[in-house]
């Protein structure tokens, strides 16, 4: 059972990986679309801003908050103690307290 909960949280961290990379990417283009809108102005920067925040961020939002889901369920299936200021693995070092 162990190894199988290893293998899915390995597939689980590398569409984790890949996923939050997007997301970061698309953070970075709406940023610099927004940098654009500002040295644009007037009417098509209002419309440029009205498009990446109704069209763009939403998206983004729900990617990210999904590859959240799925680096927690990951850690926690590799063994890992998320949400801690203890980095240790449940699994190597629960006897030694």
């Amino acid at each position: 059972m162990k190894n199988v909960c290893k293998k899915i949280a390995a597939v689980l961290k590398t569409i984790f990986g890949y996923g939050i990379m997007i997301s970061l990417f698309g953070g970075g283009l709406t940023f610099f679309g927004y940098v654009a809108a500002l040295i644009i102005g007037g009417d098509t920067a209002a419309a440029i801003c009205a498009f990446i925040q109704g069209k763009i961020l939403p998206v983004i939002i729900y990617i990210s908050t999904i590859m959240v889901v799925l680096g927690l369920v990951a850690m926690y299936l590799d063994g890992e103690k998320a949400l801690t200021t203890d980095k240790k693995k449940a699994s190597k070092h629960e006897g030694e307290m």
